[in-house]
Parts: structure tokens; C-alpha cells; sequence
């Protein structure tokens, strides 16, 4: 359906300002079942390993062949009228765009096992703007819905946003990093907060640190097969979001050369080493936008962390870094209850403290 370009925007500012509350009335939807810890993140039993599994151990396939979708009017969409408005990308890109907005390739998830050791994820190819012109769009039929406009029919379309096969899927892997020290046992963890200006998803939430859609290091299948993998993937958000590094991988036709580059080599040697251990606790789907992210909980030795990071920037391209929290009963009870959490961060922090026993052994 189409609007005009002011009713448009009206409607995702509305969306915008209310994202928090939105989502929570948008998990009312699906009802108690397939709630991911009790939280408002949507899950089905083959997303859910029965305790933490081994990040580097789940298998990955990628199917390279490339994969058509309809446009987000032909899903159901509302944008406004004009030929110039096909996807809700094209809305968004001439009337609000965030700062950081680029249609670059993604690794987008086609089937999801983790249920069953040692996991198993099947991946073939998609674009950033596949997440905003399906869920994004949705997102805004629903805050169109409680403005009392007409919602459009994308919903409607996507009636279980955990079907992997009903939609382009770009799959965020966030991790939840805890600093552990030895000599005391405790540990503390880090927060981002997601600047509306600068970021096209979940402006104004608290999120986990690091957390990013799941892609190449730049165009080019020489990207494509050197960086898929899930590991090599969060040396690179690690050294962005935590260490306030330029994404800056300019390799020509080469790709980035892991063992050479200084930070990664350490962060991947600290993996295999012990220094830092890594876990996958589960996937879930967002209510209201349909994001969907692979659950990730590092533990770094207080000594490694230290070393790979100093102190943790407060700022990054995609918003503010909130300086160590306790990891505690008290801490994560307030955040997945009281504050505005991406649905994710609430749902991964309620899973890490449920499995803390395994986590930080």
C-alpha cells in the first residue's frame, strides 16, 4: 500500500521514538511458547542447544549461487507513492537515513541446527538492505498498526519470522563478552548503546558488545571464502567496537591476512590457547524487526582481555560503549527486566547467567 512521503515518515519517527515498547508489544503476538529464556526474543527447539556449545566447532556451508527475492511493496509494504519507492530501503535512504547505511554483501543464513552436537548453520548470499526492506518494513507495519493506520499486508507475510525460508535472513552474531578475573572469580561485562543517528536497526537500545551482521570484509569472493567464519568474523568486530580500530581492509584481491595482522593473530591464538573461551548458547528472532542473532558469550582471562584491549573506547561508529558491569544475579535481572534491551542482548544475558556454571568454569 502506498502513503504519502510525510505520513511516511510520521510513522517511522513514531517508530523510532517507541522502538522499546513496540517490540515488547510486538512479542504478545506469538504468546509464551518459543520465548528464548523468557524473554521477548523468538525461538524454536533446533535454534537452542541443550547447554553452551563451542563456537568454532559449529559447522558452517555456504552455497555461493546467487538468490532473488520480491520487493518490499510486492511483500506488503507501506511506502509512500511513486515509482522511485519499490523497497523500503529506497524510503528510508531519501528520508532518514542513518549515518551508517551501505548495502554491502551478507552471508544470509538459510537453516539453522543447534540443537544437535556440534551445530550446524547453512548460509548462501545476501545484501544488508535485504534485513530493512523485509524487516524494517515490518517493523513499521506494526507501529503503523498502533498508530491505527493500515498495516499493510508484510506481516501477514511473515506470520512465523522464525521460518528461515520465508524471507532473506541476515543473522547478527553478538557476543557477550565477559572479563573474568581469576583471582577473585568475578567478572564484569560491557554494553553498547545504539546511537538513532547512527545506526539503521535498533537505535536507542542497549545491546551487547560486539554485535554485527555476519559478512565479507569487502566485495569479492576472495573475501567472501577467507572471512566465513564465525571466529575470524569477531576478531574483526572485537578489534572495531572494543578497540576503537578503522574497518579499514583493503587487501586488494588478496583478503585479510589473519596470521599477519597483529590483533587477530592474538585473539585467535588466546581462542585456541584458553585465554578466551567461546560459546554459543542459541539463535533468536526479534519481534518486531525480525532480526535474528546467533547467541555468542566470550570469557577473556582479565590478563588477556587487558592485553589485547587496554581500556575499552567509549565511543565507536555505531554509538556509546557503557563502561564494565557486574556480572550478577542483581545487574542482569535489572537489564532484561527494567531497561531498554535489544531483545537479543536481554535474551543472551539471561541465557549466559542461566548456564554461568559452564560458562565460566
Amino acid at each position: 500500500m502506498s502513503v504519502t512521503e510525510t505520513q511516511w515518515l510520521r510513522t517511522r519517527r513514531f517508530l523510532e521514538r517507541n522502538r522499546f515498547e513496540l517490540g515488547v508489544a510486538a512479542a504478545g503476538d506469538y504468546g509464551d511458547d518459543g520465548r528464548f529464556f523468557g524473554t521477548p526474543l523468538l525461538t524454536r527447539p533446533s535454534f537452542v542447544p541443550p547447554g553452551p556449545i563451542p563456537l568454532d566447532a559449529i559447522e558452517l556451508t555456504l552455497d555461493a549461487r546467487p538468490a532473488a527475492r520480491p520487493t518490499s511493496r510486492e511483500y506488503g509494504a507501506v511506502l509512500p507513492a511513486g515509482e522511485r519507492y519499490r523497497d523500503y530501503s529506497d524510503a528510508y535512504r531519501e528520508l532518514a537515513a542513518p549515518r551508517v547505511f551501505d548495502n554491502r554483501e551478507t552471508y544470509r543464513l538459510t537453516s539453522a541446527d543447534l540443537a544437535t552436537a556440534p551445530g550446524r548453520l547453512g548460509f548462501g548470499l545476501g545484501r544488508y538492505f535485504d534485513g530493512i526492506d523485509t524487516g524494517e518494513a515490518a517493523a513499521h507495519a506494526f507501529a503503523a498498526r498502533r498508530r491505527g493506520e493500515d498495516p499493510g499486508r508484510i506481516r501477514d507475510r511473515f506470520a512465523d519470522p522464525r521460518d528461515l525460508s520465508a524471507r532473506p535472513v541476515n543473522v547478527a552474531v553478538s557476543a557477550l563478552t565477559l572479563r573474568r578475573d581469576a583471582s577473585t572469580g568475578d567478572a564484569e561485562f560491557f554494553l553498547h548503546w545504539r546511537d538513532p543517528e547512527k545506526v539503521g536497526h535498533a537505535g536507542g537500545l542497549f545491546q551487547v558488545v560486539p554485535s554485527g551482521v555476519f559478512q565479507a570484509s569487502g566485495e569479492g569472493a576472495w573475501n567472501r571464502d577467507n572471512d566465513f567464519s564465525l571466529v575470524r568474523f569477531l576478531a574483526r568486530e572485537y578489534a572495531e567496537e572494543l578497540g576503537g580500530r578503522a574497518e579499514e581492509y583493503d587487501n586488494g584481491d588478496r583478503g585479510i591476512d589473519y596470521a599477519a595482522w597483529p590483533f587477530a593473530r592474538d585473539f585467535l591464538a588466546h581462542l585456541s590457547g584458553g585465554g578466551i573461551r567461546a560459546w554459543c548458547v542459541g539463535l533468536g528472532v526479534d519481534p518486531l524487526t525480525y532480526a535474528t542473532d546467533l547467541l555468542a558469550v566470550l570469557v577473556f582471562d582479565a590478563a588477556v582481555f587487558d592485553s589485547l584491549f587496554g581500556g575499552v573506547v567509549s565511543e565507536n561508529d555505531e554509538g556509546r560503549v557503557l563502561a564494565g558491569l557486574p556480572f550478577t544475579a542483581a545487574e542482569v535481572t535489572r537489564l532484561v527486566a527494567r531497561e531498554r534491551m535489544q531483545a537479543a542482548g536481554a535474551g543472551l544475558l539471561a541465557a549466559a547467567w542461566h548456564h554461568r556454571s559452564i560458562i565460566l568454569a
